[in-house]
């Protein structure tokens, strides 16, 4: 095992290494990265994100179907789409469980919370006391599938349930991360980065317990607040540029 001055230091060497231009090409926020416009961004990117598990190439595919849909004008789309606009998606397979009916019923959302919110980042506003995204994660949640059931509600996890939110949590790391590098946007600037979270996956998870980070078995909530106390004390401003690392280590098996 490593002394956590090495410890350190091999994930800062990695992180450096893995937040690069060329990361963009292979993953899900190459999606967002098409846009130069705020909202375009952040819907883009929400949607990519949302529908970002299996394999990465997959993901990218259905994105993609998800951009054409939209006419390659996100913001646009959700602000101006007709009723014959959702009415040809409904019934449409878009990725995995994520069907055309989830597609419409965001779509729905998204054009009643842009009508209130110049950006989705209002709705993520950390507050006083919190050291984290559980409580902004779930307003916003609450805020975007509001209080009727429906089947959608799937695919925006609760941390309030132990889900490790790994979707949101990533699409956040985008949106709020702010460095020179080229990959994280940085656009939203009411959101201080020291609060962001490793989004917790097959690949953090088990380099984090190979690298003795954490020692929780499960991919769940109260492994993300293990694994924040880690890298915080790695990184207190920045402890998301630890993503980097864990998820380049664990894509490419360098541990193995």
């Amino acid at each position: 095992m490593l002394n956590f001055e090495e410890l350190k230091n091999f994930l800062d060497e990695k992180a450096d290494q893995y937040n690069a231009p060329g990361f963009i090409e292979n993953d899900p926020i190459q999606i967002p990265h098409r846009f130069s416009i705020k909202q375009d961004i952040e819907i883009a990117g929400f949607l990519a994100a949302t529908i970002s598990w299996g394999n990465r190439k997959a993901i990218i595919r259905s994105a993609e179907k998800i951009l054409d849909i939209m006419g390659n004008s996100p913001y646009d789309f959700v602000m101006n789409y007709s009723g014959k606009d959702l009415e040809s998606v409904q019934d449409k397979s878009i990725h995995r469980t994520f069907n055309g009916e989830d597609f419409v019923y965001f779509i729905k959302q998204f054009n009643r919370i842009y009508r209130e919110n110049e950006s989705l980042e209002n709705l993520f506003i950390i507050k006083e006391g919190e050291n984290n995204f559980l409580h902004s994660i779930e307003r916003f949640r609450n805020n975007f599938l509001e209080a009727e059931k429906h089947r959608s509600h799937k695919h925006i996890s609760s941390p309030y349930k132990n889900s490790s939110a790994k979707r949101i949590i990533m699409f956040l790391r985008w949106m709020v991360r702010k460095d020179k590098r080229g990959v994280d946007f940085g656009i939203w600037k009411e959101i201080d980065p020291r609060y962001l979270s490793i989004p917790l996956d097959v690949h953090t998870g088990n380099i984090s317990r190979k690298l003795g980070l954490v020692s929780r078995t499960q991919n769940d909530w109260k492994t993300v607040e293990e694994l924040d106390i880690a890298i915080r004390k790695m990184d207190e401003n920045d402890p998301a540029k630890y993503d980097f690392a864990l998820f380049g280590l664990g894509v490419t098996k360098e541990l193995l």
